[in-house]
């Protein structure tokens, strides 16, 4: 992912981040991928708090361009529309579903300890 500009809007509480995303050989990102990578590219963002907009990939290229508004409170976050905010709740609850899965397969499943081999003997 390529920033192509990066906008403080101190007034709203947010960063806007406008994004150009090459992807020759692979398939269109996902919500999720386009999630994870402006919180990172973005310092101290909380994935939560990223709201990707305006995607738009134009057919038979493989760039994807898009905004993302980055914002520093769950406060602040409230003035974005409501089904941008349940989109983004679906992949919030899909990776808390995830997290879970992985803890409780590694509660379930303990690595074995390696068996001592015993000694063999002339009994």
């Amino acid at each position: 992912m390529e920033i192509i500009e990066r906008k403080e809007n101190p007034v709203l509480d947010r960063v806007e981040l406008t994004f150009q995303w090459n992807h020759s050989g692979e398939a269109t990102p996902s919500l999720s991928q386009m999630r994870d990578a402006a919180a990172k590219a973005e310092p101290g963002a909380d994935k939560q708090l990223v709201f990707v907009k305006n995607v738009n990939t134009r057919f038979g290229m493989s760039r994807t361009s898009g905004m993302a508004l980055v914002y520093g409170t769950l406060e602040s976050a409230s003035i974005e529309p409501d089904y941008v905010i349940e989109r983004h709740k679906s992949l919030n609850e899909n990776e808390s579903k995830q997290k879970k899965k992985v803890e409780e397969k590694e509660t379930e499943d303990p690595e074995p300890e390696p068996e001592e081999a015993e000694p063999e003997g002339d009994a």
